[in-house]
């Protein structure tokens, strides 16, 4: 089990990462990011999703 903190808002993950709002939704309309909602609508990301994406992608 993880001590770390894995589910973030997308704004704290766009923060956290310097990334922009738009990137981080495209990789989770790619399905590329997992989410947790509530009726259609992303309350959480995954970091350790954004944080493989970060790895794929070398320079944003």
């Amino acid at each position: 089990m993880s001590l770390t903190r894995s589910w973030y808002t997308i704004e704290e993950a766009a923060t956290k990462y310097g990334l922009t709002k738009e990137q981080i939704k495209l990789w989770i309309d790619r399905g590329l990011v997992r989410t947790e909602g509530q009726k259609g609508d992303v309350v959480m990301v995954n970091i350790n999703d954004i944080e493989q994406e970060l790895r794929l992608v070398p320079s944003l």
